[in-house]
Order: C-alpha cells, then structure tokens, then sequence
C-alpha cells in the first residue's frame, strides 16, 4: 500500500491508501520525489474546477525517476530522473489531425480529468516519461507550470524587438515571463500584488505595475510612449485584465489568453480593426516547450529557490492546500515532496 493525497469534495481533501501500482504493457511506474500542486489542484479543491469529478487525486506538475518498466518498454531504466507530460488526447479529433495536441477537444490533464499523481508511485504511458538529467529534481516539478507560460510566448511570436506586458505573474504569468526574458523581449509585470511584483523583478523584469494603485491601461501607455505593449500575454483569468489586454496593446499588437474566466467580459470591440489587433488562445504546453524549459533552468539553476514558497512533505501537504486556499496571494507555488519509504505500508 501507499499513501495518496485525495480531493474527496469541495473543501475536504485527505490523505488516504491506496494499493501500489503494477506497470501494465508499455507502461512505465514512477517513483514520484516532488509535485507540485497548480491553480487547477486548488480550483478542484474549491469546487469551481467543472471539469473534475470527486474523489481525485490532484498533481500534473511531476518530478520523479523510473521506478520499474512494463512489458515492452525500452529506452529507459530503473533510477533514471524524469518528469511527464501530463496531457493526454485522442488522436482523432480536428487539433490532434492538426499537430497540435495540446488543443485536443477530449483532452485528458492529470489531476483534472484523471487521476494524478499526488502519490508515492504512479503509472504513465512511457510515451510521457520525459528523462532529464543534470537537475536538482525538485525543479523537475517547474517544469510543466513553467512550459505553459512558454508556450503562450510561443503563440505570441514573440521576439527582442518586442515589449510585452504580462497581466498577472502568479507560476503560469512566472513562467511567460521567464519565456519572454528567454527571447530578450523587454517584461512589464503587472500583478496587484508587490511580493509577486518584487518576484518578477528578480526573475527579469523591466518594470512593474501594480494594478491596485495604478491604472493598468495608462501606466503601460507611459511606459512604452504612448504606443502600448506590442504584445500582452493574460495570465489572470479575470474579465478586468482580459478587457485591459485589448484596451492597452498597441496598434498591430498581439494579444495572448492563458487563463479564461467564467465571468462574461464587454469588450469595446471598435479596437479590434482599428488597431487591427491579433488575439491569440494557448492551451497547456508540447513536448518541445518541454525541451524549451528544460534548456533554459539547466542554464539557470537558482531559478527554482525563488520561484518555490514552501515544499512540505506528502503527510502535510492536505494542510498546505489549506493554507492556500485561506489565502491564495501569499503563494508563488508549493512543491510536495513525497518520502516514497516513509509512505508506503505495509
């Protein structure tokens, strides 16, 4: 047996056992060292998550080491540090006929649709088991947060030339502007809060605006001489900033949605030909934002001790979702580091 962290319900979350997995045909068990709970772990535990049904064992953002291979499984050996692709598609609808299977209409996400991997072992497809070496292995669990602010840059065609003002710097905004920083594009940081603002700094950016005590559309008209971000990249998820990102980008501008709200948002829509404006969707990350992000902290190695607020063990991480979810402003992100040993029993 082995210890699980399990969403029972909205608010109840628990740690329970679970029977240890056996790798089936082309499946490969991992080991699990640390994971990383995401926003979407904390929606779920919220009840706003609508893609989730209960109980769910939560955790996609994935550090591990191959622990035993199934049958037909080559390429990999037992020791070997990896982390995941979480995404699961079909293979058959119009986004995977497209190459692009990070849209896939009956897209499966770890943690979200099925189970995760908040657990002392869990069983992939060896098709996902990404390996990487030269790493500290908590920051293996950065990784996917990290590619999915990668991939929106990657949608935005971002380039050195470019000023882009990200809205929002909690891990996914982190990790945009990370990406931005990587192209040597020019990062504002807008965010409400200044512990997050005086993170974004440290990790890159060239000015920030808190959008409490500022207005956002203003401020970033000031800071670029009246023209506006070439590009703005939403990493909020709130109807006020999705409004903001077509009110404030340039003419001939680029705009790009990470998150989304449930909240309907009115847009002036004249802006959009007047300033014949591109809007953009970015869903998730691939497996070469993957190799993107993985090239970039290898060169980078403290990247990972500012990003990371707290990292406590699997028997305390029903207390960290908690704590929160009393108050969602004071964390970056939270790694839980799973003592495989000490979570097994007998």
């Amino acid at each position: 047996m082995m210890k699980v962290v399990q969403i029972d319900a909205p608010a109840s979350i628990s740690l329970v056992e679970r029977p240890k997995p056996a790798p089936a045909a082309g499946e490969v068990r991992l080991a699990l060292t640390h994971v990383g709970y995401c926003g979407s772990d904390l929606s779920s535990f919220q009840g706003r998550n609508p893609m989730v049904s209960f109980p769910r064992v939560p955790g996609h953002e994935i550090a591990a080491l191959v622990d035993a291979l199934g049958e037909g499984v080559e390429g990999l050996s037992p020791g070997q540090p990896c982390t995941v692709l979480p995404y699961f598609n079909c293979g058959t609808c119009i986004a995977c006929r497209k190459g692009r299977p990070n849209a896939c209409r009956n897209n499966q996400t770890m943690g979200v649709q099925r189970e995760g991997a908040m657990a002392s072992y869990a069983c992939v497809p060896a098709a996902h088991v990404i390996p990487v070496d030269g790493f500290a292995q908590r920051d293996l669990a950065l990784i996917e947060p990290i590619a999915v602010g990668f991939h929106a840059v990657e949608r935005s065609g971002l380039d050195a030339d470019d000023t882009v003002a990200v809205l929002g710097v909690g891990m996914i905004g982190l990790g945009v502007l990370l990406g931005a920083v990587a192209r040597g594009a020019r990062v504002i940081a807008v965010d409400v809060a200044d512990a997050k603002l005086d993170l974004a700094r440290r990790l890159g950016a060239a000015e920030t605006v808190n959008g409490a005590a500022e207005d956002t559309v203003q401020r970033l008209a000031e800071l670029t001489g009246g023209d506006g971000p070439t590009v703005i990249i939403e990493a909020a998820g709130a109807a006020a900033t999705f409004r903001q990102a077509v009110d404030a980008v340039s003419s001939c501008g680029r705009v790009v949605y990470v998150g989304y709200t449930k909240t309907e948002v009115s847009y002036e829509t004249r802006l959009f030909p007047m300033k014949e404006i591109e809007i953009f969707g970015s869903r998730g990350a691939t497996r070469d934002d993957f190799r993107r992000v993985v090239d970039f902290l290898r060169a980078r190695p403290g990247i990972g001790d500012l990003i990371v607020s707290s990292m406590p063990g699997i028997a305390q991480a029903t207390v960290a979702m908690l704590a929160w979810a009393a108050d969602p402003g004071a964390v970056t992100k939270i790694v839980v580091e799973m003592d495989t040993a000490a979570t097994e029993t007998a």
